[in-house]
């Protein structure tokens, strides 16, 4: 009858030897790989609300802007925009669960944006025009810097694309006060409502069918995350976040 040794002792009676390579004193750890489990969740998309909610919230402020509406409807026009933040805001909690960093981020900015718009509309605040002129253009460079990384994401490209000219126009019409710039602004939230509706509309097809219906133009990674099988899907899963031990 032979001795634990007091390692052995200590994990509970494990008998496994101690590689030779390992330092004495030093706590053997087996490889965990073969140990691991990583449980995936599947959801539904959120991206489809994401894209009707930007499109609508985009009508309704475009036709404030073509003076469709009067300037006493400013406070109604607010009210329905304000919904907006929180569907957007929960579209991006959920891409967030989903690992999709870029329209996580994309539609918390969105988010973001309605809520300042609604709050100054409503409140009437002093220079309200000329504070959100100087946030539309901090958009338009946060814009532009996320339209480097999403190209292989065309839906969320396009929408950006469309959305940079109507930032730029809507940040200079409150600076300057240029009337001309608030239409063109106006026109162009027309134009971002009808890309947005177009990408969330073919994206909710491709859902419910599990094939893509009407074009969206996706390459790289992002055309293999919805062609690829599903060894691509778990590729340098343990490298993501929420699986990784630090962000």
């Amino acid at each position: 009858m032979t001795a634990a040794s007091p390692a052995a002792a200590a994990d509970g009676g494990d008998t496994q030897a101690t590689p030779p390579d390992v330092p004495p004193g030093r706590r053997f750890e087996p490889d965990l790989r073969s140990m691991t489990r990583i449980n995936l969740r599947p959801i539904a998309s959120p991206m489809p609300l994401g894209f009707f909610t930007i499109a609508i919230a985009s009508v309704m402020t475009g036709c404030l802007q073509l003076g469709l509406f009067d300037e006493a409807a400013r406070a109604a026009v607010a009210f329905t925009v304000l919904p907006a933040f929180v569907l957007q805001l929960l579209v991006s909690f959920l891409a967030f669960g989903a690992r999709d960093v870029i329209a996580a981020t994309l539609m918390a900015v969105f988010a973001g944006s309605w809520l300042p718009y609604s709050l100054v509309m409503l409140s009437g605040a002093a220079d309200g025009l000329q504070v959100l002129g100087v946030f539309n253009l901090a958009l338009l460079c946060f814009g532009a810097l996320m339209t480097a990384v999403t190209r292989p994401k065309r839906a969320l490209w396009f929408v950006l694309a469309v959305s940079l000219p109507r930032w730029a126009a809507t940040g200079l019409a409150g600076i300057t006060g240029a009337e001309w710039l608030t239409r063109t602004s106006g026109a162009l939230g027309l134009v971002v409502a009808l890309v947005a509706m177009y990408t969330a509309f073919a994206l909710m097809l491709e859902d419910m069918r599990s094939e893509q219906v009407l074009p969206i133009g996706r390459s790289g990674p992002a055309h293999l995350a919805v062609e690829g099988d599903l060894a691509v899907q778990l590729r340098n899963l343990e490298r993501q976040a929420g699986v990784r031990r630090t962000l």
